[in-house]
């Protein structure tokens, strides 16, 4: 389920359902992070307490048989292998594994593996580690790491080998039904970023210790681990700082989530934006505008937790009765990549490259929540000033081209190899492509970087490509069906309609049904099958619009009915696409209630009255003969 879309709240309902039929008698429910403790017993709380006790572990190590939800770290229960200690194998009937594709990894594994009962995990990024992972091919030989791979892949440990899960719900599916929204793409890029992503790289010619004349290729992996600019930082949070979304109570700049390279990646970001920010808001920061959130600082994980809260460093900084925090960023590196929930977040800087589908999903999930910042507001009298409450948009600011990554190059099919032993290649397969080849050393860019450019791109409900890849699994699934194949070829679509209703939806190994294509789509009407197949064995190249189809239909009506006079074809037009479109309208229409049109938005009295006489009965009758409605409905 993607970020937002109620993971935990599943959790609690399937943990009462198991409870109260008596399939189980005590839940575990393991996460990989501290805060995410609090956050699930706090869920819990809010929808169980009534009938189920709530306790984390280590604040009840001796009474924690009292409660039916035990909620605990992976790590707390690792510690000296208190799992096998303290913990007999039956003690917990219902296993939880919260942001699965990290809590069943490494040494984690073994605590999972040890409880016998039921096993369910939550992720929004499952991992196939083994995407078409062929053992008999050359370089693949070692079976070990064929083995922790076997071990990391989550599609197989809760036994969807065909790397389908068994539950679905995506980002689409969220933003199209309300739930979360599609981020604004800011891609800005500058002279030196646009060098290092190109095919050449960054050339640098020196001379070396024996007076030959050199030259190294520096690529986009290696900002800030070999390559190093300063004017290239300053520039991107100068442009960070400019185009961040503002708080709409407040007017600062809206609370950020910074994503940097290293942890002295992350202390250079922190420390330039503070000096920025007291320079845009004078007085109004002391070194607290920006807050470095990794390992190495002391309460990083409490750091989390306070943003969240809006207290980290203290609240209030603009206007006292709103409790938004006064620190406005916090600047990591992967600390705050998953699980983390903090609704009002309004700007995610990508300040370098990623190569992880995985982490690309998680990080850009940081921002699609929804929010009402009126809830933090406490003065009645200013809350009906504020200008868009509801958060609507989050901005995504792209600095290394990550986003054209992922929807252009990255190859999602690409057959994974398993890597040579350590110290002899790159072990994170997942990162898919080869990188730059190696050369001993480091450069310091010391010239000037200035902006290359700037585009301003809004996701569409079509989302971006990594959130459609359903669709594209279930392409493939069906063009490698030979039956289906040989009958689209003859033409035999009652045939084939049949046989994919049949044959292929609503299996256990796939779970694919008309309804989750259609949402996987993204078409503002309803397709149909056949529509579906026809763009699988590319008979069309793309789905038409609602709109599109609308015009076709009328094309059709007028070269049917030719309109007299011409200059009523576009009152016509109005009053065809809103009987085709709306069943209001269609009910005012056929039961001659017209007095009702002059309170609809849709299509008004004045709207009807332009319509020549005749064209009022004729178009209904047009459309009952020979339009399909159920093609347009959304």
């Amino acid at each position: 389920m993607a970020t937002g879309t109620g993971k935990t709240l599943t959790a609690a309902a399937v943990i009462k359902l198991f409870l109260r039929s008596g399939n189980v008698r005590r839940v575990l429910f393991l996460v990989d992070r501290l805060e995410l403790e609090d956050q699930a017993k706090k869920s819990f709380a809010a929808v169980l307490s009534a009938d189920y006790q709530t306790v984390i572990y280590k604040e009840n190590r001796d009474d924690w048989r009292r409660a039916e939800i035990v909620v605990t770290t992976v790590q707390s229960l690792l510690f000296n292998n208190k799992y096998q200690k303290l913990f007999s194998p039956t003690d917990f009937d219902l296993v939880i594994s919260d942001e699965a594709h990290r809590s069943i990894g490494g040494n984690a594994r073994a605590v999972f593996d040890y409880f016998i009962g039921y096993k369910l995990g939550l992720t929004a990024t499952p991992r196939d580690y083994l995407r078409r992972f062929d053992s008999a091919k050359p370089g693949t030989r070692d079976p070990r790491e064929a083995e922790r791979r076997l071990l990391l892949d989550t599609y197989r440990t809760f036994g969807c080998e065909n790397s389908q899960p068994t539950f679905r719900y995506g980002l689409l599916d969220g933003v199209k039904e309300g739930f979360l929204i599609n981020p604004t793409v800011v891609d800005a890029r500058t002279e030196v970023t646009t060098t290092l992503l190109s095919e050449a790289g960054f050339v640098v010619s020196f001379t070396d210790d024996t007076g030959e004349d050199q030259q190294q290729a520096f690529k986009q992996r290696e900002f800030e681990k070999r390559f190093f600019a300063d004017t290239t930082n300053q520039l991107l949070c100068k442009t960070f700082l400019e185009n961040a979304l503002r708080d709409p109570v407040s007017g600062e700049i809206g609370k950020a989530i910074v994503f940097a390279v290293s942890q002295n990646h992350a202390a250079k970001l922190a420390q330039i934006l503070n000096q920025m920010a007291d320079r845009m808001f004078p007085a109004r920061y002391q070194s607290d505008f920006a807050v470095q959130v990794t390992s190495q600082i002391l309460d990083a994980q409490q750091f989390t937790i306070n943003f969240a809260n809006n207290n980290l460093l203290g609240s209030g900084n603009f206007i006292p009765a709103y409790k938004t925090s006064k620190a406005r960023v916090c600047v990591t590196v992967g600390m705050m990549t998953t699980g983390y929930d903090c609704t009002d977040i309004l700007n995610i800087g990508l300040f370098r490259p990623i190569f992880s589908p995985t982490d690309f999903i998680q990080i850009k999930g940081r921002g699609t929540r929804k929010h009402d910042f009126r809830e933090l507001l406490f003065d009645d009298t200013l809350k009906e000033g504020v200008q868009q409450p509801v958060k609507t948009a989050f901005k995504l600011f792209d600095f290394f081209a990550n986003c054209e990554y992922f929807e252009e190059e990255f190859n999602y099919d690409e057959v994974l190899k398993l890597p040579p032993p350590k110290g002899r290649g790159r072990e994170d397969m997942d990162a898919g492509g080869e990188g730059p080849v190696v050369v001993s050393g480091t450069y310091e860019h010391l010239g000037a970087d200035i902006p290359a450019s700037m585009r301003v791109e809004q996701i569409t409900a079509e989302g971006m490509k990594i959130d459609r890849m359903f669709f594209e699994k279930f392409e493939d699934v069906i063009r490698a069906d030979d039956t289906v194949a040989a009958a689209v070829e003859a033409g035999q679509w009652d045939r084939v309609i049949d046989y994919v209703n049949r044959e292929v939806f609503d299996k256990p190994e796939e779970y694919y049904t008309l309804d989750k294509l259609r949402k996987a789509a993204a078409v503002d009407r309803r397709l149909t099958l056949r529509e579906i197949l026809e763009k699988v064995f590319g008979l069309i190249p793309r789905f038409k619009s609602k709109d599109e189809l609308l015009e076709e239909e009328f094309s059709k009506f007028v070269a049917d009915r030719v309109p007299e006079p011409p200059s009523a074809i576009p009152a016509i037009k109005t009053y065809f696409k809103a009987y085709v479109t709306s069943n209001r309208v269609r009910d005012i229409i056929d039961s001659r209630q017209f007095t009702d049109l002059a309170t609809n938005p849709y299509f008004t009295t004045h709207d009807f009255r332009a319509v020549p006489q005749q064209y009022r009965t004729l178009v209904p009758e047009y459309v009952k003969d020979y339009v399909s409605l159920n093609q347009f409905s959304a």
